[in-house]
């Protein structure tokens, strides 16, 4: 592989313009077919079998009015006034004209007395219903808010509010200015790895080239066929912009040495895609992979995002490996400041001393060393525990969101659950009336239940519903209980048959989403160990350093998980990062964070290993090998995880507390892994085990041979001026 992967370079290098030129035709080809012929992502959380997605199925086959998006209106009467007041019933009638009025609402039910108008009779709720063929839109949005506005104006110091599922579904801004600022601090980083604007141009286009591409042409084209949540984008720049720069990284970084050693740009490119190429393709091959096993949760969106992103990461590699090499050959000894392209490579200083040290310190001291580390990442890791899977509502919603302010009215006058109810859908085909009716006075008597609206039904009586309000917020506990409860007894006492009765909704369905990642997770989790262990035992020929590698990850991506507990539930610094109130984790984001870490931090490993096990088969000399493994990698590695957690952070400015989420938990996890754990753990817990570190029991022996950044293949190098060559 690492000599195919040298040629390639150099063959790239060679042939620059047929290089890029046919990449730029895949990209407009790419691009247009996705503008031609691109799905439309959506916003759905639903999967086969969930007991929600058979509500949402019944509806849209028996009792299409109700099967589509709804919104919610609400309204406040104004001060020392009713809403059952003759000038305020006027208004309401005005506006229940004017929103059914509007182009693909099917269903608006008014306020009405005892039911969606408040105790207080000054807060009523609009039901609004759209025809479930239409795809929710901004432009719905738009035109709902509009509407309503202009039949309730200031002077009639009435207040209106939207909100609901079109909401959920639409109502998300995107803000690039954090993910700006991380490009920028990007930007400085290099400048000051490498001292050269070239250095630092090629990592952030190459990023920004593969990210567009994936996101103007891939995406859409996955969504042709599959249901693609409207997140992934923002996912795909987050993760790709930081894999995009880290894998030109180590390949620029190669190729500089390549050109202090004296070699010839081309020959310095092959090698740098050789050995640096050859770890990156590892490395992206490991992300894309336990990306992929995000299929076990068994979740369509989890699936289609996961195929999305994996894509783009497939794309980085490409072009890592393919346009930059013809990028490195066009740019030469340009890569490097000017003061270093005049300076000798015999007359260079040894570079990073203070990294050498740092080593010989470590191992000096590596039992303390050791212990207080393990220690502090613990006590990171402990808050786990406490770690509770939902997803946040519109409660958690910015205060200046007209979404937020329906929910606080909503809650004021109703009680918090509200806002979110529980849609029940029964085949009432095999149901009678009195049964109905009995179902819902069953529910009703449910101390967790604070309203429950008479059974409606379909025109052909094929399908009934039953809107349920619990008493607690969507994300309290005590309001999953009672959908357990709903879906067991209640529905057992009430019809005999608890397969004629199903229970939808936004609350329902992220309530079933939680369940299954939350179930699958602890599986998924052994599978990406099990790999990683696999891999590294066939790369590293040890037993002992997959072990401790597997650990390390554990507690590094553990301490991540802490911290999120700490910021989002506990709400520990969450002013820090513009989250309102807490809220709970979402539900596929400790997943999604373990797949994109695992591969991340297998990358540094290898990156950092691969030298140790190097300078161990020259030397034999365990403790030497693991100061020259640091003294030649942490360099890199670090301003490698500076990239990644400066593009992480900018994306914690996304008011979406998703994208907080992640930003935040990759962010800590790569601050560890590449601080406490690369530079420290790794060091101290090598030198106490010693030539333990590479024990390989000869029963093993017939595994096959990975050489990573091998170069003893490669033919001879070539070497500048002097035209001979050298090994």
């Amino acid at each position: 592989m690492s000599v195919f992967l040298y040629r390639l370079g150099r063959a790239c290098v060679r042939h620059r313009w047929r290089t890029i030129g046919a990449w730029m035709i895949a990209s407009v080809s790419l691009i247009g077919l996705n503008a031609a012929i691109g799905g439309e992502m959506t916003n759905g959380f639903t999967a086969p079998g969930f007991d929600s997605q058979k509500a949402y199925d019944l509806l849209a086959d028996r009792f299409p009015a109700e099967g589509g998006i709804n919104a919610q209106v609400v309204i406040e009467a104004p001060p020392g006034t009713l809403l059952t007041d003759p000038a305020q019933r006027k208004t309401i009638e005005q506006l229940t004209v004017e929103l059914r009025a509007l182009d693909g609402v099917e269903v608006v039910v008014p306020p009405i007395a005892g039911q969606t108008i408040s105790p207080s009779g000054t807060i009523g709720l609009f039901r609004v219903a759209y025809n479930p063929d239409l795809t929710p839109s901004v432009v719905m949005l738009e035109t709902l808010e509009r509407a309503g506005r202009n039949v309730i104006d200031a002077e009639q110091e009435m207040t209106i509010e939207f909100g609901g599922d079109l909401f959920n579904s639409v109502d998300e801004p995107d803000t690039g200015v954090g993910e700006l600022l991380g490009l920028i601090s990007a930007v400085i980083i290099l400048l000051l790895a490498f001292g050269s604007i070239v250095a630092m141009g090629l990592p952030i286009g190459l990023a920004l080239f593969g990210l567009a591409l994936g996101i103007g042409g891939v995406i859409g084209l996955v969504a042709i066929g599959l249901d693609v949540p409207e997140w992934t984008p923002n996912m795909a720049s987050m993760i790709g912009l930081g894999v995009g720069i880290d894998y030109a990284l180590f390949v620029v970084t190669r190729f500089r040495e390549g050109l202090a050693d004296g070699l010839t740009a081309e020959d310095a490119a092959g090698r740098a895609n050789a050995t640096a190429g050859l770890s990156v393709i590892f490395a992206g091959g490991t992300v894309v992979i336990a990306i992929l096993g995000l299929a076990m949760a068994g979740l369509p969106f989890m699936t289609a995002a996961a195929i999305a992103v994996s894509i783009i990461i497939a794309l980085m590699v490409a072009a890592s490996i393919t346009i930059l090499p013809a990028l490195l050959g066009w740019a030469g000894h340009r890569i490097n400041p000017k003061r270093k392209r005049t300076q000798a490579y015999g007359d260079r200083i040894p570079r990073v001393s203070h990294w050498q040290r740092w080593g010989d310190h470590v191992s000096k001291h590596a039992w303390p060393y050791m212990l207080s580390t393990l220690v502090l990442l613990l006590a990171l890791t402990a808050p786990v525990l406490d770690l509770k899977l939902g997803f946040p509502d519109q409660g958690n919603a910015p205060e200046e969101r007209t979404a937020r302010r329906a929910y606080d009215l909503l809650a004021a006058g109703f009680g918090p659950g509200f806002s979110a109810p529980l849609l029940v859908v029964v085949d009432s085909s095999t149901v009678t009336v009195q049964q109905l009716n009995a179902l819902a006075h069953t529910v009703r008597q449910d101390p967790g239940v604070a309203f429950v609206q008479p059974p409606e039904q379909s025109p052909v009586g094929e399908a009934a519903t039953i809107l349920v309000f619990p008493t607690t917020a969507p994300q309290d506990p005590k309001t999953v209980e009672l959908l357990t409860r709903m879906r067991g007894p209640i529905f057992e006492s009430a019809l005999g048959d608890t397969g004629v009765a199903h229970v939808g909704g936004a609350t329902a369905s992220f309530a079933d989403v939680s369940g299954r990642v939350q179930g699958r997770l602890p599986v998924f989790i052994a599978g990406v160990i099990a790999l990683s262990f696999l891999l590294l035992m066939l790369v590293f020929r040890s037993v002992l350093v997959p072990i401790k590698a597997a650990l390390l990850n554990l507690l590094s991506i553990g301490a991540a998980y802490g911290v999120l507990v700490m910021v989002f539930q506990w709400g520990w610094g969450r002013e820090l990062i513009g989250l309102n109130e807490t809220v709970p984790i979402v539900s596929f984001v400790p997943m999604f964070m373990f797949a994109v870490l695992f591969g991340l931090s297998m990358d540094y490993e290898v990156f950092l290993l691969s030298r140790v096990k190097e300078e161990y088969l020259l030397s034999g000399d365990n403790s030497q090998s693991v100061i020259f493994g640091i003294s030649n990698t942490a360099r890199v590695i670090t301003s490698a995880a500076l990239i990644m957690i400066s593009v992480f952070l900018g994306f914690v400015a996304n008011p979406d507390p998703i994208m907080k989420m992640m930003g935040l938990g990759l962010a800590t996890a790569i601050f560890v892994d590449a601080t406490i754990v690369r530079v420290v753990l790794v060091p101290a817990s090598m030198k106490l085990m010693g030539d333990a570190n590479w024990w390989f029991p000869r029963w093993l022996e017939w595994l096959p041979r990975v050489d990573i950044e091998g170069e003893t293949r490669l033919p001879p190098r070539e070497v500048e001026l002097t035209g001979q060559s050298a090994n």
